[in-house]
């Protein structure tokens, strides 16, 4: 039966439902992109689900409820012994050191007024700029853990999020392919499983890319004879799961505590740290994430500096598994493939005698 033809009245109907839409989807952004983050995250971790529920113990094995609960379990133990055992000795260090700064600062800046090219200068009004770059220092820190503390609600909806889609996850994925007609909706779901494969494997390349800075932190530190190496280790390769924001909060620390003993090992920290952020940005992230996601390292950065932009330290952190399902599906939809052209067949004509 033919449809009947389109009336201007319908057209401006869509285009105000449009519109609406894209105000209300404004007006709710924070909670779109805790969801998304959240599902994001699900399909994340569903192959460590799936991994842990292929153990066997006899004739049981785990259910996802089940599978899902022993990571969090691990998770937090893991994070609860972190928070018992290694970061009160760091603590301590950083309260040491804070309160021997009005004592340290002018001897410092006393041993430099030594030095031939700044023997000159006047270092008084330095003394007190770094005074007051201190206090604020410390006011920013106090700001920022109260606007943390008012962001764990958002953390902990995210996390009741990922439970449930993780759990309820293949319902909701059902429902959203049926608003798609049929030969759609089949080659869509062709298009994100095949995403949701790699971005599964995401998780592993982000491993990598922390055990590597934990690794190579941890040797530069017992090398500069820093205290508590091996805590400030971990907490480096922890922490680089957060964009941005995890390396300034773990640099920070580690400068803190080795300027407690000498100035210059806090200078050799920062020589490393800035070392290794070149080559891993420039090196490591492109060609790590490009052998587990299959993405090309312009691709990865991009999507590192659009996320960035976009949504900030969260942008980052999830710019490149949407970067793996904006390239899947352009290539389902928008790439086409090359037309090879026939090779010329070469026909024998036979000649009349």
């Amino acid at each position: 039966m033919p449809r009947a033809p389109r009336s201007l009245r319908s057209d401006i109907t869509f285009a105000f439902a449009v519109a609406i839409g894209i105000y209300l989807a404004w007006i709710v952004h924070d909670v779109l992109l805790i969801v998304y983050v959240s599902a994001l995250f699900a399909v994340v971790l569903m192959p460590v689900v799936n991994g842990l529920r292929r153990i066997r113990i006899g004739s049981w094995r785990p259910s996802r409820a089940i599978a899902i609960l022993l990571i969090f379990l691990i998770l937090g133990s893991l994070t609860g012994l972190f928070l018992g055992f290694a970061l009160p000795p760091v603590i301590s260090d950083m309260s040491q050191f804070i309160r021997e700064l009005p004592v340290r600062g002018p001897q410092l800046l006393a041993r430099a007024q030594q030095l031939p090219f700044i023997r000159h200068a006047d270092l008084s009004a330095l003394n007190a700029k770094l005074q007051d770059i201190a206090s604020s220092y410390a006011s920013y820190i106090l700001i920022s853990i109260r606007n943390g503390a008012g962001r764990f609600f958002d953390l902990l909806t995210s996390v009741i999020l990922t439970v449930y889609f993780m759990l309820e996850g293949e319902h909701a994925y059902a429902w959203f392919l049926s608003f798609f007609p049929q030969e759609q909706r089949i080659r869509l779901d062709r298009a994100l499983t095949r995403a949701e494969l790699r971005m599964g494997k995401w998780l592993l390349g982000q491993a990598s890319l922390m055990l590597t800075l934990g690794l190579v932190s941890t040797i530069a530190f017992l090398a500069l004879k820093v205290r508590d190496a091996y805590a400030l280790g971990v907490l480096m390769g922890a922490f680089n799961l957060v964009p941005i924001m995890g390396a300034l909060i773990s640099v920070s620390l580690a400068l803190l505590v080795a300027a407690i003993d000498s100035w210059g090992r806090a200078l050799g920290v920062l020589i490393v740290y800035l070392i290794y952020a070149q080559l891993e940005n420039s090196v490591l992230t492109p060609r790590i994430m490009q052998q587990s996601v299959g993405l090309s390292g312009l691709a990865v950065l991009i999507a590192l500096l659009l996320g960035a932009s976009l949504a900030g330290v969260v942008g980052a952190l999830v710019s490149v598994p949407t970067a793996v399902l904006v390239a899947e599906l352009l290539d389902e939809y928008l790439v086409r493939p090359k037309n090879h052209a026939a090779e010329p067949v070469e026909v024998e004509v036979a000649s009349e005698v």
